[in-house]
């Protein structure tokens, strides 16, 4: 199972990280899911806009490049919201809401552990 950890303060930001990297999985998403639990994430890979269409909860959201690299956050992205198109995207990773409440701009995020 992969694992995200916020390099800068060391803390386990994802202990159990789904992921969606095709196109199915990437057109689904959250759709139809029970909202993220503490330390859950979805890691969608190539994104670089969503939306929350559909959806009955909010969601961090957070705009990564091809280094793991913050981008830009949306915190507690509430339903029926479209994020801005973040054209040096490579990743964008869902967390429940206020997950994400240390990373910042610019901060760091480290990919662990073996693809399942």
């Amino acid at each position: 199972m992969q694992q995200i950890q916020h390099q800068a303060s060391a803390r386990l930001l994802v202990a159990r990280l789904r992921r969606a990297d095709n196109f199915f999985t990437r057109l689904a998403g959250l759709l139809g899911r029970k909202p993220l639990q503490p330390g859950e994430g979805l890691l969608i890979t190539p994104c670089q806009q969503v939306h929350t269409h559909f959806m009955g909860y909010a969601i961090d959201v957070v705009f990564l490049d091809a280094s793991l690299q913050v981008l830009e956050i949306y915190r507690a992205m509430r339903p029926w919201r479209i994020s801005a198109y973040v054209r040096k995207a490579a990743h964008v990773l869902e967390l429940p809401a206020h997950a994400a409440s240390e990373v910042q701009i610019g901060d760091l995020l480290v990919l662990t552990g073996d693809k399942a």
